[in-house]
């Protein structure tokens, strides 16, 4: 007999993805917006308290599997460098040529734009 993957004594690890276009789109209407030259940052206070990320890339970027390597970049380097800070929202956009960058350069950039969120806005 298989056994089922709820009853597998597995660790539960929190889900940090927005998913709904209606989660998106509340964001981008009533969020505070922070850019660098390759990236936009939409944030949002919220009610819960882990953090939840979305990211978008346009397809003038590329074809699929472009915006797909940019895209695991991004969710590695935020995952890695713990960047979003918990009772937030965030959705991380790329700008133009943002598919063009090594992973370093992402890194940069990302830590930057973090960093210009003020925080203070949202309490």
């Amino acid at each position: 007999m298989v056994e089922k993957n709820y009853q597998l004594k597995t660790k539960e690890r929190s889900d940090h993805r927005l998913k709904l276009n209606r989660q998106f789109n509340y964001i981008y209407k009533k969020g505070e917006r922070v850019h660098t030259k390759f990236f936009n940052l939409f944030v949002i206070k919220s009610k819960y308290e882990c953090y939840k990320i979305g990211f978008s890339v346009s397809k003038k970027e590329g074809k699929a599997n472009k915006r797909n390597l940019l895209k695991r970049r991004l969710r590695e380097v935020v995952r890695k460098n713990n960047l979003p800070k918990n009772y937030h929202n965030y959705i991380l956009q790329a700008r133009i040529d943002a598919c063009t960058l090594s992973y370093q350069e992402i890194e940069k950039e990302l830590a930057t734009l973090f960093a210009k969120v003020d925080y203070s806005k949202f309490n």
